[in-house]
């Protein structure tokens, strides 16, 4: 049975000036294994995607619970890729639940989409 779905966009202008003004926004965002990829992409680019995709699948997931950031912090919820790349999350308070997620990206923007699943 479906829990719950949510989705999220943003634009990765906004990502990529809160980038150059901060610095700060990937510590907020990305676990520390997200942060350890992060920091190996060179291409300035794919750092803008791969932290707007990183923002948009937390928000997602955010909103999926019904419940927002209340509870969680972004911290709490890791993106993970499996042998071929596929996204998937993990979050430890979700453990009972199968989680979904597509991440996308276009020139100007990045989406996500995630489905809860009670097993």
């Amino acid at each position: 049975m479906i829990k719950g779905i949510g989705i999220d966009i943003i634009e990765l202008d906004r990502i990529q000036k809160s980038m150059e003004r901060s610095g700060r926004l990937e510590e907020r965002i990305l676990t520390q294994n997200e942060k350890t990829f992060f920091d190996q992409l060179t291409n300035k680019r794919r750092k803008v995607e791969y932290l707007a995709g990183r923002f948009a699948a937390k928000e997602a997931f955010a909103k999926a619970t019904g419940k927002g950031f209340g509870e969680l912090s972004f911290q709490d919820i890791e993106v993970v890729a499996d042998d071929n790349g596929a996204p998937g999350i993990k979050v430890r308070q979700f453990q009972d639940s199968t989680i979904f997620i597509s991440i996308t990206h276009s020139r100007d923007y990045a989406v996500a989409h995630v489905v809860i699943e009670n097993n």
